[in-house]
This record gives C-alpha cells, sequence and structure tokens, in this order.
C-alpha cells in the first residue's frame, strides 16, 4: 500500500498540511510573544532574537521547509522517481530526529514548566509535529537509503546551537529582567546547578547521546525502507 500512486498524492497532502500547521504555530507564538514584548516595553530585537533560539523552534522551521519541499518534489517529479533525492532525504533525517528528541526532552523535563505561548501551540511543536515526523518515517513513500555518515550531519547542528547557547547566554539580558543571563531552557543555565557548567555538560551529554541514538534510528530505518523499495522496483528497471 505504502508504494501506491494513491498513497503517495494522500501522504504528499498531509505533508503539506502538516507544515502549514507548524507554520502557522510558529508565526501565533512569534506574534504572542512580539505582543508581550511591545506591552512590557521590552527590546524588539533581543526578544526576536531569543524566539528563534530555541531549538524547538528551529526544529519546527526545519520540519516544515523539510514537508513542505517534500510535498513540491512529490508533485513537481517524485511520481516519476523511485526516491527521494539525497538533499531532501538529508534534511527530512536532521528533521526527523530533531523533532522526535525535542518530544523527548520536552516531554521528559519541560512538561509541567511555564514555558513561552499557548498551551495548544506548546502541544502542536512538542507533541503533535514529533509524532507526525515519527509516522513519516515508517509510512511516506520513496524513502531513500542514506549512508551512516549522515550521522555526523544530525549530530553536527545541535553541536553547533548548543555552543552559540552556551556562549550568547551570559551576554544576553533577559527580557523580563532586564539582566543577563537568558538561555532558552533551564537545564542549560549553570546558575540552576550545585556544581555550575558540570550539571550543564551532564545534561548536555545525555541529550547528545539521545540525539545520535536517535539519529542512528532514523538512518536505519530509511535504509532499511530504502533497500526495500529497490529491490521491488529493480525487475521494472
Amino acid at each position: 500500500m505504502l508504494r501506491t500512486p494513491g498513497w503517495a498524492r494522500t501522504w504528499t497532502v498531509l505533508r503539506l498540511a502538516m507544515a502549514v500547521l507548524l507554520l502557522v504555530t510558529i508565526a501565533w507564538q512569534a506574534a504572542t510573544t512580539v505582543s508581550a514584548a511591545v506591552a512590557n516595553g521590552w527590546d524588539m530585537t533581543t526578544v526576536l532574537t531569543n524566539f528563534f533560539s530555541y531549538f524547538t523552534i528551529l526544529s519546527n522551521l526545519l520540519a516544515a521547509v523539510a514537508l513542505a519541499w517534500a510535498a513540491g518534489w512529490a508533485w513537481a517529479r517524485g511520481r516519476r522517481a523511485a526516491s527521494e533525492p539525497a538533499g531532501l532525504a538529508l534534511a527530512l533525517a536532521c528533521a526527523t530526529t530533531f523533532m522526535i528528541v525535542t518530544g523527548v526532552v520536552y516531554n521528559a523535563l519541560l512538561r509541567g514548566l511555564p514555558l513561552p505561548g499557548d498551551p495548544w501551540t506548546n502541544e502542536v511543536l512538542h507533541v503533535v509535529g514529533p509524532l507526525f515526523l515519527l509516522l513519516d518515517l515508517f509510512l511516506a513513500p520513496r524513502r531513500r537509503r542514506l549512508g551512516w555518515s549522515t550521522l555526523v550531519v544530525i549530530a553536527a547542528l545541535p553541536v553547533v546551537w548548543a555552543v552559540y547557547t552556551l556562549v550568547r547566554g551570559p551576554l544576553i539580558s533577559a527580557p523580563a529582567t532586564g539582566s543577563p543571563p537568558w538561555y532558552p531552557y533551564p537545564f542549560l543555565n549553570p546558575a540552576n546547578f550545585a556544581n555550575g557548567y558540570g550539571g550543564v555538560a551532564v545534561y548536555i551529554a545525555i541529550i547528545a547521546v539521545v540525539i545520535v541514538a536517535v539519529g542512528a534510528g532514523v538512518v536505519a530505518v530509511g535504509r532499511r525502507r530504502g533497500a526495500a523499495a529497490s529491490v521491488v522496483t529493480a525487475p521494472a528497471s
């Protein structure tokens, strides 16, 4: 069923719908954040930069772009292709990994804590989106078989984000207090731990292991599905 033209069209529509939902949700949360900044007289540049410094926002933006790209490719050329182009497959692998990790971290560490945005936007960005990307991994047609070197890219992007966050944090004032530091998540703030950056390092190490493990799972599933698709299409080619 997953290789029929009807299923390909159905999943393409679902991908596009999810991309739109994620973008609308991000836009809504951004508008809410801007409104709060205006009402409280906060520095708008800092507020917007902080907003786009959340791993959740970046992961969901990547997911929306990858899903929209996949839908556009499917309608334009995908019906004549056996698998996704390599760039699209890499974007989907990264987005899937980051979204799954976002869902895991949110539900394990952050659920119940006060977070920016309305409750429904947090559920879409931390639960609905990650679940869809997980389903996309197993149900989307034309999955490409990526090499294991993909894990290097998957692991590198969060490392860059973590370094950026830890370097920037002590230099940026929290809009609500007017004084530094500002960190997007409490487990990145060394002031929350008795041993300072040692406590932060422990959390970063745990999350890094989770990212690599999830990324390996995403690549493994894609390789298995891509290999199966090659076997099915080989006689026809």
